[in-house]
């Protein structure tokens, strides 16, 4: 299963460029020539880290957009696109959340996706491939789930705990440099070239393992939008929906939309660590198990 989400990739570029930059330009409050200040460090990296998030999650709808080649839905042309609407239109008036855009991208396989900024300004998006391999009790459980990743959430949540992950990576990997500019190589100021260069090497190595901390805050999300696409499509329907991704092998959505996607994959051992969402049949049991 391709791991790393877009939101993850355009969150981590914001950081890796903006650390490059204030490199070459020389902005780094933080480091005088005693060392690393770090109160002063704790502040910049929040405010970068924070600041790259919430970049990410800003460009989230029209990143989604250009990148998945979604056609929103203005003026229905059809049944079937005034059915998706009222269906979706419904369930956010359920949800309490502001009526989201909705369009659909070309794919053979089932999946579906929700992004946004926040619950009132949201995207809805499914593929060709879901709405032709599904019948409309299974599309409208597929679109309760993500209608319930906009009621809860989800997008704000995961923007939030990538911000502290992008804080920790910022922080720690400037200690690591400082560490070893000064006890391995000596520098007298504290910030020689092997400060830059373990900085960014200890940067990509912290921020590949904190991907699994939000990975795993993403996979507790997913049963929660199962939950709540079965308050509101019925529990039946929620169930079957996830039988019919299984049954059709559903791909992931590539990794620019994962992280807010309906099919899952299946992993085992450290590839599990880095799944956006549960194995489909864990989804179905803990369904059936609320029972």
């Amino acid at each position: 299963m391709k791991r790393i989400l877009l939101f993850l990739l355009t969150n981590f570029a914001i950081l890796m460029v903006a650390s490059v930059t204030l490199r070459l330009l020389g902005v780094e409050p933080w480091l005088d020539q005693r060392g690393i200040n770090f109160n002063s460090l704790l502040v910049f990296g929040a405010v970068l880290g924070f600041g790259g998030a919430f970049v990410s999650l800003a460009i989230s709808r029209w990143m989604a957009k250009k990148t998945m080649g979604v056609q929103v839905i203005g003026e229905p042309r059809n049944e079937a696109e005034t059915w998706l609407l009222e269906t979706v239109r419904r369930q956010a008036q359920l949800a309490g959340v502001g009526m989201p855009e909705v369009g659909y991208f070309n794919s053979p396989e089932p999946n579906a996706f929700a992004t946004g900024a926040n619950r009132n300004q949201a995207l809805v998006a499914v593929s060709t491939g879901l709405l032709q391999r599904m019948d409309r009790q299974e599309v409208e459980a597929v679109l309760g789930h993500e209608i319930s990743h906009v009621a809860n959430g989800d997008m704000v949540t995961l923007t939030l705990i990538q911000g502290i992950v992008n804080t920790f990576v910022f922080v720690v990997s400037r200690l690591i440099g400082d560490v070893v500019d000064r006890t391995v190589f000596r520098s007298e100021r504290g910030h020689g070239p092997a400060f830059f260069i373990t900085t960014m090497a200890a940067q990509l190595v912290l921020s590949f393992l904190a991907t699994m901390i939000v990975m795993w805050f993403s996979r507790q999300r997913e049963f929660r939008a199962d939950a709540g696409g079965a308050r509101l499509a019925g529990r039946h329907n929620m169930i079957g929906a996830l039988e019919a991704l299984e049954r059709g092998h559903a791909q992931a959505l590539p990794d620019r939309m994962a992280a807010f996607g309906i099919a899952g994959g299946v992993g085992q051992g450290l590839r599990r660590l880095f799944m956006s969402h549960p194995p489909l049949d864990e989804r179905i049991a803990a369904l059936r198990a609320a029972q």
